[in-house]
């Protein structure tokens, strides 16, 4: 790990903005990170602009024993997430090529990270670039999708409960991404009718069978894809888009919750096909 370390710092000449943390402050998470021990303390007094300049040095990182970035994930897309964290809009981060490597019925240690949590998520996968332009109708960012995929999110929060969190200490740690399983992909269909399924259809998680949560489609931001429409906005004032076969993690439909091992985790969707679809794994 120290050599990949080394190797990465001399990526990372960027300018640093006031209390943007070192590259060295970085590499130090990103080693804890990786290696699954405690990480350093808390940057403190970090802004917003701060923190997306910590973020991408910590993914220039993380994207050498993870794999190259895919795409992104949206946090933070319900009242209660943006009220706990302080911040009135969503935060994104990046995920890796190992981020979506498990499939349903995967096994996954319970100690893959620090602070390892689950939530049920949705994928998409942007067909082509028009996606940017695509503005916020629903059905025009249908036509740049093809697949919407059942995902559960597998975050690692890396500071753990008991800390004071924030909006720019959550986006330091690139939102938590970590991990995921990903289901059976469900072709899109650019109709008015699909895009009213995405809003209306329920997501229900499981526990050892037990629900433990569950919520519409209308949770995340009043609707899945307008997490989509935000990040294409996002990116776009940072000069970044979308690329064709990028994946977008739309936005947990559960708070996260801690994981525990021997539990059988079941996301199911219900509305969104013909007949309900699921993803699960089991944490062992």
């Amino acid at each position: 790990m120290k050599a990949v370390i080394a190797a990465a710092l001399a990526l990372l000449a960027l300018p640093a903005a006031a209390a943007c943390p070192e590259p060295a402050e970085v590499a130090r998470l990103a080693g804890a990170i990786v290696d699954r021990r405690a990480p350093p303390p808390p940057v403190q007094g970090m802004d917003l602009a701060d923190a997306a300049c910590a973020r991408d040095r910590l993914v220039a990182l993380l994207a050498q024993p993870w794999g190259d970035r895919v795409g992104w994930k949206v946090g933070l897309t319900t009242p209660a997430a943006q009220a706990r964290f302080g911040v009135p809009h969503p935060l994104a981060g990046a995920i890796f090529h190992g981020t979506l490597r498990a499939r349903s019925g995967a096994e996954i240690p319970a100690g893959y990270g620090i602070a390892p949590a689950i939530e049920s998520d949705l994928l998409v996968r942007v067909r082509d670039e028009g996606v940017n332009e695509a503005g916020a109708d629903h059905v025009a960012l249908l036509r740049h999708l093809d697949q919407v995929i059942p995902f559960l999110e597998l975050p690692d929060l890396v500071h753990g409960p008991a800390t004071a969190w924030s909006g720019p200490l959550l986006l330091s740690i690139n939102v938590g991404a970590r991990l995921g399983v990903v289901g059976e992909p469900i072709a899109v269909q650019a109709t008015p009718d699909f895009a009213a399924a995405l809003g209306t259809m329920q997501v229900a998680l499981t526990e050892g069978g037990r629900e433990v949560s569950r919520a519409p489609g209308t949770a995340l931001l009043g609707h899945p894809l307008n997490a989509l429409s935000w990040l294409v906005a996002d990116l776009r004032a940072q000069g970044r888009r979308l690329r064709a076969g990028e994946y977008v993690s739309l936005g947990g439909f559960s708070p996260p919750l801690p994981v525990r091992a021997g539990q059988d985790y079941v996301a199911t969707y219900t509305g969104l096909a013909t007949d309900p679809v699921s993803v699960d794994v089991r944490i062992r």
